[in-house]
């Protein structure tokens, strides 16, 4: 247990440090900073614990704040010596979704018993922090980027919950399904992978419809 809650604390300081960096994009002050650490560092997991029903997890362990906090400050004072802040931004979310979609099937799993469910918690943990932090800070969401996202999230779950309900143990599970969301995204960040999209057509016009 305490070992998948590692998860837990690793996906919310790194996706606060994509917050911050966000942040020192935009130029803001430190109460700027700390604002964005702080949503998309717990955005995420916040949304996952109102729809289970369950104690939101930062109202019954304000360390989770601190930690947002703490990235939040160190950001603040070292953004400046990185080279290419948005580029970071997209491979630290890519750590930050791996971890997260991997801890948030674990909790979906933990209070309803049912893979569809987890996989569904997966996705929200992973992803809506990210939203949020690029419609805040309006930057190119990585929602609506070229390159595979939310799949990666989608892998990653669903591979937790499958190895989970195969018998494996729960941290064997977690590391396999971290890796491989990670390592979608991480192909999708360095090779652009994607995904075939719609492509729409011309509607008929009325007079052409017998």
């Amino acid at each position: 247990m305490d070992q998948i809650v590692f998860l837990d604390y690793a996906g919310v300081a790194v996706f606060a440090a994509t917050g911050a960096l966000a942040a020192s994009r935009k130029e803001l002050d430190i109460i700027g900073f700390l604002f964005l650490a702080g949503v998309t560092g717990i955005g995420g997991g916040t949304v996952r614990d109102l729809v289970l029903g369950a104690p939101v997890f930062w109202v019954v362990n304000h360390d989770y704040l601190t930690v947002c906090a703490a990235v939040a400050l160190l950001v603040y004072f070292t953004a400046h010596l990185i080279e290419s802040r948005y580029r970071l931004l997209l491979w630290l979310d890519a750590v930050g979704l791996a971890a997260y979609c991997v801890y948030g099937a674990w909790k979906g799993l933990l209070v309803t018993g049912s893979a569809p469910v987890a996989i569904v918690m997966g996705l929200m943990t992973a992803t809506l922090g990210g939203i949020l932090r690029d419609l805040i800070a309006g930057e190119p969401s990585v929602l609506m980027r070229q390159e595979v996202y939310v799949t990666a999230a989608m892998a990653g779950a669903v591979s937790f919950s499958l190895l989970t309900i195969a018998g494996l143990p729960t941290i064997a599970a977690a590391l396999a399904a971290f890796a491989v969301a990670f390592a979608i995204r991480a192909g999708a960040i360095r090779y652009g992978w994607s995904i075939p999209t719609y492509r729409s057509r011309p509607g008929r016009r009325p007079e052409d419809i017998p």
